[in-house]
This record gives C-alpha cells, sequence and structure tokens, in this order.
C-alpha cells in the first residue's frame, strides 16, 4: 500500500464493512426482534425490505462521510492504535445514536425493551467489524513506516551540537519512524557539527522555499537555549507552510497552536500540526458559511438594492467599489463593498479612512456605522475568498508596513478573512497602521482561540454594534 491510496483503501475498506455490518444488523433483527425462523423466509424478508435495500446504499456512505468529517482519512500512516481504537469507539457510538433516533426508532415493536436491544446490536455489531477491519490495516500501517516503506520527507533546523544528537538518536534508531532526511538548515553562519552528517540546504531566512522546492513534509526544531529567541521568527517563516513541525520539548512553554507531545525512540519531540480547527469544525465553518451567505443575500435582498440605489444617488460613480485584498495563504482577491467614498478619493495613494474623513460621502458615513457597505461580502464569503468571521484583510501595502513592526501578522493568512472579527468587534476600524497593530493582537488572540463557539460569539456582538450603530 502506499501514500497515495493509502486513504482510499481505509475509505473503501470502510465502505465494505459498514455494509456487510449493516446486513448483519438486518438479519438480526429479522430473526431476535421480528421473531421470524432462520430460513428462506427471514432472506426474502431482508432483501424485499425497502429499508434494508436503501440501507445498503445510503448506510455505508453515512459511515464513510462520518470518518471523513472527523479526520479519520488523514495521515493514515501516523496513526496511533491506541488512539484508533477511541476514535472508532467515539464515531460508532455518535453515528449509532444518529442512525437509531433517524430511522429506526419509528419501527414497530410490541416490547419497548427491543429498542435497546436494537441500538445494542447496531453499536456491537458496527463496533467489533470495524475494530476487525481498523486494527490491523493501522498495524500494517505503521509497519509500513517501521521497514521504511513508507517515508516523509524531512529536514534538521539547526546545526548545533543539540541538532546533531537529535538528528544521529532518530536515524540510528534500528526502527524507522520515516524520516526521510534531505539534509539540514541553518540558524547560524558558523560551521556546523551536523555538517558532518547532513547536507546544508541553506540558511533559515530561506526555509519556505527550501521547504516547497524539497517538497518537505516534517520539519525538525532542534536549537540550542541560546537560540530561542530566533524561534518566533522561524515559526513565522512556517506559518504558511503545510509540514508537521517537531520540536525538543524545553521549547514547550514558548509554542503554541494544537500541540501533542510523542516519545519517539527515546527523543521526545513536541509535534505541532498545520491544522487550526478539527476536520469537522472545518466543514462545517464552512457549511455555515455558505448557508449564512445565501440566506443573507436572499432576506437582504431589499435592503441591497434600496442601499444600492442611495449610494447611485449619493455621488458620481459607480455603486460597488473592488479592491485587492489579501487572503487565505497570501492569495489576493478582491474584495466587494458599496462605495462610501468619492470617486478618485486614493489618487494621492493609499489612505485609511478616518472617522471625519472628507473623502467619504454623507450616505457613506451612514452605511460606515451601520457597516452596511460590507454587504456584498456575502458574495465573497458564498465563493470561498472570505468567511463570515475572521480576520479582516488588508492590502499588500498596509501589510507591509505592518510586518515591519509585528512579523506575526503573517498568522492571519493561515486562515480565511472575515466580514466580522474579533479585532473589528474589540477594537472597530483602524485609521492608521498604529492602530492597525493594536487590532492584530485580538486577530492573533482569535485565531490561537478558533472555535465555531467563538464565531458565534463574534457574529452575535457584531450584531450588537450594529444594533448601537457603534460602526465607524
Amino acid at each position: 500500500m502506499n501514500r497515495g491510496i493509502g486513504r482510499y483503501v481505509y475509505a473503501l475498506g470502510d465502505l465494505i464493512v459498514s455494509a456487510l455490518s449493516w446486513m448483519l444488523f438486518f438479519f438480526f433483527r429479522k430473526v431476535e426482534i421480528e421473531g421470524l425462523a432462520i430460513s428462506s423466509e427471514v432472506w426474502w424478508a431482508m432483501f424485499s425490505d425497502i429499508k434494508f435495500q436503501i440501507g445498503c446504499i445510503t448506510i455505508p456512505l453515512f459511515w464513510v462521510a462520518l470518518h471523513y468529517t472527523f479526520s479519520s482519512y488523514k495521515d493514515v500512516f501516523r496513526k496511533s492504535r491506541f488512539k484508533e481504537l477511541k476514535r472508532i469507539f467515539v464515531l460508532t457510538l455518535s453515528g449509532c445514536i444518529l442512525l437509531f433516533f433517524s430511522i429506526l426508532l419509528d419501527d414497530l415493536i410490541y416490547d419497548f425493551t427491543a429498542y435497546y436491544y436494537t441500538f445494542f446490536a447496531l453499536f456491537s455489531i458496527q463496533f467489533i467489524a470495524l475494530l476487525i477491519w481498523r486494527i490491523p490495516i493501522t498495524s500494517y500501517s505503521k509497519n509500513l513506516v517501521k521497514k521504511g516503506d513508507i517515508i516523509f520527507k524531512s529536514i534538521v533546523l539547526g546545526g548545533s551540537k543539540k541538532a546533531l544528537e537529535c538528528y544521529q538518536e532518530l536515524a540510528q534508531n534500528t526502527t524507522s519512524m520515516g524520516h526521510q532526511f534531505l539534509g539540514f538548515v541553518k540558524i547560524n553562519g558558523e560551521a556546523c557539527p551536523l555538517e558532518n552528517e547532513l547536507t546544508c540546504l541553506g540558511q533559515s531566512n530561506a526555509i519556505e522555499n527550501i521547504i516547497v522546492e524539497n517538497e518537505i513534509e516534517e520539519v525538525i526544531i532542534a536549537i540550542e537555549s541560546s537560540e530561542h529567541p530566533k524561534l518566533q521568527n522561524i515559526l513565522l517563516q512556517l506559518a504558511n507552510c503545510n509540514v508537521v513541525i517537531k520540536i525538543t520539548p524545553d521549547l514547550f512553554d514558548i509554542m503554541s497552536g494544537h500541540v501533542r507531545i510523542n516519545n519517539v525512540f527515546g527523543t521526545p519531540l513536541i509535534e505541532i500540526y498545520p491544522d487550526l480547527l478539527p476536520k469537522w469544525q472545518k466543514i462545517l465553518k464552512r457549511i455555515i458559511d455558505i448557508f449564512g451567505s445565501i440566506s443573507a443575500l436572499i432576506i437582504l435582498f431589499p435592503l441591497l438594492i434600496y442601499v444600492a440605489v442611495r449610494v447611485k444617488l449619493s455621488s458620481k460613480g459607480p455603486i460597488f467599489y473592488k479592491q485587492e485584498r489579501i487572503g487565505k495563504g497570501g492569495k489576493v482577491f478582491k474584495i466587494i463593498k458599496f462605495r462610501s467614498m468619492f470617486t478618485n478619493a486614493e489618487s494621492r495613494g493609499p489612505s485609511l479612512a478616518s472617522t471625519n474623513d472628507s473623502r467619504i460621502t454623507k450616505w457613506g458615513k451612514t452605511m460606515r456605522a451601520l457597516r452596511l457597505d460590507e454587504l456584498p461580502q456575502f458574495y465573497n464569503v458564498l465563493i470561498g475568498e472570505m468567511a463570515l468571521v475572521g480576520p479582516r484583510p488588508e492590502r499588500q501595502y498596509y501589510i507591509d508596513q505592518i510586518i515591519q513592526h509585528a512579523p506575526h501578522y503573517r498568522f492571519l493568512h493561515k486562515v480565511r478573512p472575515g466580514i466580522t472579527s474579533l479585532g473589528q468587534v474589540k477594537f472597530g476600524y483602524a485609521s492608521d497602521i498604529k492602530q492597525m497593530l493594536k487590532r492584530l493582537k485580538f486577530d492573533i488572540l482569535y485565531i490561537e482561540n478558533m472555535s465555531l463557539a467563538l464565531d458565534f460569539k463574534i457574529m452575535f456582538y457584531t450584531l450588537f454594534t450594529v444594533i448601537r450603530k457603534q460602526g465607524q
């Protein structure tokens, strides 16, 4: 099994196992619940039942979708058997509860206890079947890594004595952890002991290019205590890289994000994975974005027409204003707003709006107070350029200035920008770089604590701000 088809093997196996489990469960129902004798009659009753026929198609797809939503098919070669056991139990229990209340609760029964037997049978059959399939395939996957058949392209960041010791411990173990070390990256310009073991790929200021050019998947940071002040800059450069970061454990107090600690054959490493949200929350957040933006565009359509007419009557120029902003991963997109300023407002160059800005039309001030100018951005959300909640996107012109004072601004590009944000709610619009920097700490705080619950809180407070006309 190679890495390219690993996740598909898991999904296909789940599909087959779930179909067989559903057949076995239906057989149990016919015999134990409905009391049919084990004969040709029970088989006919099974295969002629419309629920059985529909279930043979939909139930396996349901289980695969559930496992996909909870990232069960991600990093299949990095799975832990114990964690896989816990995952199977939790997902099977959750899935069986959903199936029971959605399709089994209305079954005709003669004894209320039959419901307990039905649920117990559904859970037991599905759980045991998945266990019989998943544990052996997980063990097989781990063995492929241990034998070196599956590899992860890796580099060591740092070339000091500590980096050398870390590399030697990882490389000299008889059982592989899948690291294929392509080289190391220097933190300082001086000679490094690791040069005798690995090829130097360059300096740390070029780490992003090194990762892209060599298709690196794992970065192991092994630096001395004296080099810790440089860690922030290193992590900033790795912020937009889709790699697993492993760091020596004495750096734990300055780490952030989703951290997992594993002992790698006597070499304890702190692991940071690139995902800020679990897979299921990512999917649900995007569904909420799509549903919310469509609903807003439909419900607010009369208001959109009214605002568009008022913009047209307020001054000469187009109704909409499009401007290039920087989105997730540093990609450029065009944000859409109702025009709130006179045309050619930036004829002398980029300039942020202030409270008493003469460039803003009379109607524009009303729109900005109620944030009506932001309404067209629901279209940006619908097509995936933005989210309902996320850090406000900025122009490259201002980003370049912000990064000079706060290099950690790059972390904001790990997520989709939003119509509203924690920084917007807590601080409001920024009229200069100094205010942008003050707002930045709230946006960083949002990223470090991302959750659907926080998104709903921010949306609530945004609505509260609009009602009180506290927009700027």
